[in-house]
């Protein structure tokens, strides 16, 4: 019962033509505190909403200020894992939340987060191993973030890096992997070939311009990404709801740039 439960659940984080996703995280205050664009947190939902995203990501004390019970609908992956900036080591994640308490606060999935190459990254990926099992148990879908980073690792956006990274989530069993784009569809692809389950794009820092954005996520999409899980770019955009709608219309309507900036206009 548990496979079926984990086909019905991830159905409602993704598209069901395209079969891909676009996730829009709201994590950011647990690390940085309060951040342009969530201080009022239902109110973004509603505009990422409108604009087509699939699901919206939380940490677990934020799903009852975030949940609006109006307009579109949208899925709800709770996310498991917390660090701040001011920790001795923030690349430590620890886990917050169990699938239990998950399943209880209406979560169609849930993500952690592992940092292959940190010092306790042995610690991460034990905890990672219990909640794939647990979440095999409830049929709960499991979206791992895997990023590069540590002390000995220069560049996180590392091809090579990256594609282990990603590798290792399915390894212990992610259902979904969210990583660091690697700069051009030639090596992302690398990344996304060695991965057997779905492989989507983490939004990095913001960048300069919409087109730079979209050229990722088309780069991304071309690669054989799945789609995308994007914050600061979309929640700190001057237009949330017509960003999102342009992410959409490359990750589900194989549009081009130019044609996804259009719905900027």
């Amino acid at each position: 019962m548990s496979e079926i439960g984990k086909s019905i659940r991830i159905e409602r984080i993704m598209d069901r033509q395209s079969r891909n996703m676009v996730i829009i995280p709201m994590d950011h205050g647990i690390s940085v505190g309060p951040v342009t664009g969530l201080v009022d947190l239902p109110k973004m939902v509603n505009k990422v909403a409108d604009g087509g995203a699939n699901a919206v990501l939380l940490q677990k004390g934020m799903s009852k200020h975030g949940h609006r019970g109006y307009g579109i609908d949208v899925g709800l992956i709770i996310h498991m894992s917390a660090s701040t900036s001011l920790a001795p080591d923030p690349n430590d994640k620890v886990l917050v939340c169990s699938v239990e308490e998950a399943i209880k606060l209406g979560a169609d999935a849930v993500s952690i987060h592992i940092n292959i190459g940190s010092e306790t990254e042995s610690d991460q990926l034990e905890q990672m191993g219990m909640i794939a099992e647990n979440c095999d148990h409830w049929g709960m879908p499991l979206l791992a973030m895997m990023y590069p980073r540590g002390k000995n690792i220069s560049n996180s956006n590392d091809p090579e890096l990256v594609a282990h990274a990603a590798r290792a989530g399915a390894e212990l069993g992610a259902d979904v992997i969210k990583t660091n784009y690697t700069g051009d569809p030639d090596t992302f692809k690398d990344v996304v070939s060695g991965c057997p389950v779905p492989v989507v794009m983490a939004g990095g820092p913001k960048t300069e311009t919409d087109a730079e954005f979209l050229e990722m996520i088309r780069g991304c999409i071309d690669a054989g990404g799945r789609g995308v899980a994007i914050g600061r770019n979309v929640f700190q955009h001057p237009d949330p709801t017509k960003m999102t709608r342009a992410i959409t219309k490359v990750v589900h309507k194989n549009a081009s740039v130019e044609e996804a900036l259009e719905e900027l206009k």
